[in-house]
């Protein structure tokens, strides 16, 4: 697998995760956000991310 293709399939596969919580309405909206910005911080940094599962 590819760099590329790494962050390809973990993108779609947060994507729903994000989508999920978001249609709970059980999920706190204020850590809704938390995990949400973390979420994202995965996708921005999957590069490095797949540089140590490389490893």
């Amino acid at each position: 697998m590819t760099e590329e293709e790494f962050k390809d399939m973990f993108g779609e596969t947060l994507d729903p995760v994000l989508e999920a919580m978001a249609e709970n309405a059980e999920v706190n909206p204020d850590k809704f956000f938390s995990m949400a910005c973390i979420l994202e911080n995965l996708r921005f940094f999957s590069p490095i991310l797949y540089g140590a599962i490389k490893k």
